[in-house]
């Protein structure tokens, strides 16, 4: 076939990929500045700017959104003070959400602003480079890494590295900016997989072979509108000095070889199943240049999910660390100022976001820590929110996203508490809301999943969502699966309580008084 020929049967993205790279745009945000969002090139605007982190977004026209890289999770006081004042500057349209990848994402961003932007993010030591698109997303590891005395390993540091590489130090790199589709990665170092490494493309699980700690590997977990699987054993045991190497041949492997014609078919696992396993494999340890080990036995994952939400000693004596509950992961301005300066009176101005759109301060001596607690910002975000509340988790949802087919966050909160007005809770039920089957929410890992869709009652098309049940995370995780569709959103609060009430041992609270 020749070239001509291969290029005209390339979908429309494949297409404008080969045409321009898109990190090319990070050279021409001084022309994009200059002249108004309308004036910009189509392609440019709504696809090769995300590799530089900015998504225009339709349903707030001119005003874009921007996704930051933020490793392990970890930001510093003076880094959320940064991205605290370029939310300052957009008013009522800026605010901050803190995502299901340890990860923050701004909203209301003007076009105009874009250089200045980058330039205080260069010298803040952040960067938002090939954070959307066919690029790898932000890399998690655990929330509690260096704090947590029964962890196996420290992943911010690798975390990092892989960072590094994937990214020429947050510079762009065009190795890998031409894959197939998105791909994540997971590092986790912890007992209680609190990364949910099962749904990560290529994730590393800790284990032991002859008493040596390394990592189990695991590779094409993903969710999308056309598939959702859990990721499969590679069957290969690594040291950790081998796991940037690892990353970068995988992502080798997917860059040359992964599918590309049908972009509903072409995340990692699409390969490994044209390939098998051990095809797949093979080609690691070839790029690789050695042998991969077997897998140990049996990976270290071996306690439930904790949230870390609350007051927790660390592994450092006199030292603790707080989670604070961020209802659905919704930041503002003053927010974002508030917790900057809780972190540099009462820690060491670290600061810690998790997979629950949550975040902990760290490093709180125990003198410090009653007047922490005082503090009036933790009436907002509790240290111990109701049973629903503190498992919720939502996507961006119609207000600010063009793929969401229903609105999340504010109607997924006023259920909640409407729900916890009404039952009394026994134990933990995780919700997890999302606005369309692309699955930023995660329904698929939830106790209860709510997926975003429209339905017709009375002859009308609402919002409305398919529910799915089942999903469980920590030790012995596995994916949930649909059990209803179509429930429209205005009938849905009475279908929650029925489920929490016959599934999650959910008690009406006159009931609950009753049986005291």
């Amino acid at each position: 076939m020749t070239e001509a020929a291969k290029k005209e049967t390339l979908n429309k993205f494949e297409k404008f990929k080969a045409e321009k790279d898109g990190l090319a745009v990070k050279d021409e945000l001084e022309h994009f500045a200059a002249i108004s969002w309308e004036a910009i090139d189509e392609t440019d605007r709504d696809h090769r700017l995300k590799w530089v982190g900015l998504f225009f977004r339709p349903v707030t026209p001119g005003k874009f959104m921007m996704r930051m890289r933020i490793p392990n999770g970890v930001v510093t006081s003076h880094q959320m003070r940064v991205l605290g004042e370029v939310v300052q500057r957009y008013g009522d349209d800026g605010n901050a959400d803190i995502t299901t990848r340890q990860n923050i994402q701004l909203r209301g961003i003007r076009i105009e602003d874009f250089p200045d932007i980058f330039s205080r993010f260069r010298a803040a030591g952040l960067t938002s480079v090939q954070s959307g698109m066919d690029n790898v997303r932000n890399i998690t590891g655990d929330p509690v890494a260096g704090l947590d005395a029964d962890e196996l390993f420290d992943t911010r540091e690798l975390v990092c590295q892989v960072q590094d590489m994937i990214t020429n130090n947050g510079e762009g790199n065009p190795e890998f900016t031409n894959l197939p589709r998105k791909f994540n990665i997971a590092i986790t170092g912890g007992r209680d997989n609190s990364v949910h490494a099962e749904i990560n493309d290529l994730a590393f699980i800790p284990g032991f072979k002859n008493d040596t700690f390394g990592f189990n590997v695991i590779v094409g977990g993903f969710f999308s509108a056309k598939r959702c699987d859990a990721a499969v054993p590679l069957n290969a045991w690594i040291p950790p000095e081998d796991v940037v190497a690892v990353c970068r041949v995988v992502l080798e492997i997917f860059r040359d070889s992964g599918l590309r014609a049908n972009r509903q078919k072409s995340r990692l696992m699409w390969l490994i199943d044209e390939w098998g396993i051990e095809k797949f494999r093979t080609e690691v340890e070839k790029k690789l240049g050695k042998e991969l080990q077997p897998a140990a036995e049996k990976d270290e994952i071996d306690w439930e999910k904790r949230d870390h939400v609350g007051v927790f000693r660390q592994k450092q004596a006199g030292l603790n660390y707080v989670g604070l509950h961020i209802p659905v992961g919704r930041l503002y301005a003053q927010d974002m100022f508030e917790i900057a300066r809780l972190a540099e009176v009462y820690g060491d101005s670290e600061i810690r976001l998790t997979v629950e759109q949550n975040l902990i301060i760290p490093n709180i001596p125990d003198s410090r820590l009653d007047a922490f607690l005082a503090e009036p910002l933790l009436q907002r975000f509790s240290i111990s929110p109701e049973t629903l509340t503190r498992g919720l988790v939502s996507c961006t949802g119609a207000q600010f996203c063009n793929f969401a087919l229903i609105e999340t966050k504010n109607r997924a909160l006023g259920m909640i508490k409407a729900l916890e007005s009404e039952l009394h809770f026994t134990r933990p039920v995780r919700i997890h809301w999302t606005g369309c089957p692309n699955s930023c929410g995660q329904p698929q890992v939830a106790d209860i999943g709510l997926m975003g869709t429209k339905v017709r009652k009375n002859g009308k098309a609402v919002e409305g969502v398919d529910i799915y049940m089942g999903g469980k995370v920590g030790k012995d995780a596995h994916l949930g699966t649909c059990v209803t569709k179509g429930i429209p959103c205005e009938d849905l609060q009475p279908v929650l309580r029925d489920l929490l009430i016959e599934h999650f041992a959910a008690q009406p609270k006159q009931e609950a008084i009753s049986a005291r």
